[in-house]
C-alpha cells in the first residue's frame, strides 16, 4: 500500500512537484504519465526515500519514507530509468551482490537467481555485463527490482530500450506481480505503454496531480466536463422509424436506415433501445463515442492550463 500525502518538492523557489495525493491500494498497477519535466522523476526519487520532500509525506505499508528509509527500502523494488550495474560482473554474480546488500542469505539468493534470470529471459547467459545491449540491462534491472521479493515495486520508464518481446515479457511479470498482491508504480511519458499495463493513472502537469482513476472514468469525466453534447452510434438488423426525443439536436440516418449517427444533449441510449424495441427493431449495436486515449491525456493538459 502506498499512500503520497500532500507531497511537494522544490527546488531554488520552483515547484517541481506541487501538492500531490494519491493512495495505491495492494494488487493494483498505478501508472504515473506525464511527458518530461511534469515531476514523474522527482515523486519517484521521493517515494523510494533517494530524496526528502520539502513538504508533505510518502508512506509504503504505513511506513513514512523519509523517517524510517532503512526499512522502507527493504520492502521496496526498485528499478531507475538509468539501470546501473557492475560492468566486470556477470548477471548472477550482480545480483548475489545486491542480495548480500539486502541482507539476504547465500541459499535465498541462489534461489532468486535461478526464480529471475529465466523469468526475464537471461538464463544461461555468463558474460559480464559490460558486454549487454541496453535490452539486455533493462531485463536484468526488471530482475534487480523483484529480487527482494518487495510488496510495493517502483518502476520508471521501464519498457526503455526494449524489443518487442521484451516489452510483452515485462507486461506478464509485472501482471503476475500485481495478482500476488503487491503494488506497482510505473513511471511514463509513453501513453500506449501506461495503457497497456496499469489499472489505474494519474496525470501529472506541471508538479500537479491533474486527473486520477481508470481511463474509463478520466474519458467520461472530460467528456461530461468539456461538452454539453453526446454523440452516439446506432446499428440496427431492420430499418429504423423515425426517433424523436426532447434531448436530441439531430440525426443522421444511413441510406437503407439500418445505423444512425445521433448528437443529443444528454446520453439518450436507454431511450432510444427502448423505443427501438417496441417498434420491434432488432439492435445490432448501441455506443456512446468517447474520447480516444490520446485525446483524453492531451484533453487534460489542456483543462490544467
Amino acid at each position: 500500500m502506498i499512500q503520497l500525502e500532500h507531497l511537494s518538492k522544490e527546488y531554488n523557489g520552483i515547484r517541481a512537484v506541487n501538492d500531490l495525493s494519491a493512495g495505491i491500494p495492494d494488487g493494483e498497477i498505478f501508472g504515473l504519465l506525464g511527458p518530461n519535466g511534469s515531476g514523474k522523476s522527482t515523486t519517484i526519487l521521493m517515494l523510494v526515500g533517494l530524496i526528502e520532500p520539502t513538504t508533505g509525506r510518502c508512506l509504503v505499508n504505513g511506513l513514512d519514507v523519509a523517517r524510517d528509509p532503512i526499512t522502507v527500502k527493504q520492502q521496496i523494488g526498485y528499478m531507475p530509468e538509468d539501470v546501473g550495474f557492475y560492468p566486470t560482473l556477470s548477471a548472477e554474480e550482480n545480483l548475489t551482490y545486491f542480495g548480500r546488500l539486502y541482507g539476504m542469505d547465500t541459499r535465498t539468493i541462489a534461489r532468486r537467481c535461478s526464480d529471475l534470470l529465466p523469468l526475464v529471459g537471461l538464463e544461461g547467459v555468463t558474460k559480464n555485463i559490460g558486454g549487454y545491449s541496453k535490452g539486455m540491462r533493462q531485463r536484468l534491472g526488471l530482475a534487480k527490482a523483484l529480487l527482494n521479493e518487495p510488496s510495493v515495486i517502483i518502476l520508471d520508464e521501464p519498457t526503455a530500450n526494449l524489443d518487442p518481446q521484451g516489452v510483452a515479457d515485462y507486461r506478464r511479470i509485472i501482471r503476475d506481480v500485481a495478482r500476488e498482491g503487491k503494488s506497482v508504480v510505473v513511471a511514463s511519458h509513453i501513453l500506449e505503454e501506461v495503457s497497456k499495463v496499469s489499472t489505474s493513472v494519474g496525470i501529472l502537469s506541471a508538479g500537479k496531480l491533474v486527473a486520477q482513476g481508470s481511463w474509463k472514468d478520466l474519458a467520461q469525466d472530460l467528456s461530461a466536463r468539456s461538452s454539453s453534447h453526446v454523440t452516439i452510434h446506432v446499428e440496427t438488423q431492420d430499418a429504423m422509424p423515425e426517433f424523436n426525443h426532447a434531448d436530441l439536436i439531430s440525426i443522421d440516418y444511413d441510406r437503407d436506415r439500418h445505423g444512425a449517427v445521433l448528437v443529443a444533449r444528454s446520453d439518450i441510449r436507454d431511450d432510444l433501445a427502448g423505443y427501438l424495441a417496441q417498434n420491434g427493431v432488432r439492435l445490432r449495436g448501441l455506443s456512446r463515442e468517447e474520447l480516444s486515449l490520446e485525446e483524453t491525456f492531451l484533453s487534460y493538459y489542456h483543462v490544467a492550463g
